[in-house]
Parts: structure tokens; C-alpha cells; sequence
């Protein structure tokens, strides 16, 4: 994270391990960059990920560039040189964070014609959004 980044805050939410009915505490930190770029980290106890040297130090950051889409707010998240869309929900004071289940560019988008075009084609091809439901973060409480 950069000095100069002004901090949103940091949310948590615990989620089941696969195959377990443990279930661990993850943190989501964001921090503001530009108007639309962000600072995002996720940090957490995840052992699985190890192998695929996707942690460093129990933790993943990167950057986001945010975009309203037919009035909904999503994320365009670069971590480890892979490329996520998300879409972020703010309800009763709780983050949630849905990543569509798809790379959609191997190149960060920093405009919203571009996202909105990846996102439409997203929802235009399926019936419902296809999540991937093990990165969803949902219900997120704000600690700071």
C-alpha cells in the first residue's frame, strides 16, 4: 500500500474452508488511490492458496478500478498479474464482494466503456451472473 493512498477501512467476514465446517476470519482493506483507483488487500489464515504462491505473508494485494454499471458498482481487481471483475454491494452498512467467475481481459481496465462492455457481455450470455462462489466475500462488517 502507498503512503499517499487515503484508507476506506477494513471489513471482515469469516467463510467455510472447502471440505471443512471450519471457518476462518478474512479481511478486505481498501484504500483510495485516485477517484476510481483503489489499493485492495485480502488478508487471512488460507493454507490452500500456499502451494499456488498466491500468499505472501497470509496476505494478497493489488489494485481496483471502479465503475458504475446500470447502477451498480464493480470492480476491476488485478492480483498476482491475474485480472478478477467484482461486483461490490454496500447494504446495511455490510461489503459484499461477488467476483464474476470469468477473466474477462488480460489487462486492467481503467475506463467504463470497457467494463461496461465486458460486464454486459457477461449478463447478456447467461441467465444470472456466474459468481465464483469461493472468492465471494459476503456480508463483510467494517472493524475501522
Amino acid at each position: 500500500m502507498y503512503v499517499e493512498d487515503a484508507l476506506l477501512g477494513t471489513w471482515i467476514t469469516f467463510i467455510k474452508k472447502p471440505g471443512s465446517s471450519r471457518e476462518i476470519a478474512m479481511y478486505l482493506r481498501l484504500a483510495k488511490k485516485t477517484d476510481t483507483e483503489y489499493t485492495i488487500s485480502f488478508s487471512g489464515h488460507i493454507d490452500e492458496l500456499l502451494a499456488f504462491k498466491m500468499m505472501t505473508a497470509d496476505s494478497l494485494a493489488g489494485s481496483a478500478f471502479m465503475s458504475t454499471i446500470s447502477g451498480k458498482q464493480f470492480f476491476n481487481i488485478k492480483v498476482n498479474s491475474r485480472i478478477y471483475i467484482a461486483e461490490l454491494i454496500l447494504k446495511h452498512d455490510k461489503l459484499s464482494l461477488f467476483p464474476l467467475a470469468e477473466h474477462f481481459t488480460g489487462k486492467m481496465i481503467f475506463n467504463s466503456e470497457a467494463l461496461r462492455n465486458s460486464v454486459d457481455f457477461h449478463y447478456k450470455t447467461r441467465v444470472h451472473p456466474i459468481f465464483d462462489d469461493d472468492f465471494c466475500l459476503r456480508d463483510m462488517v467494517k472493524i475501522n
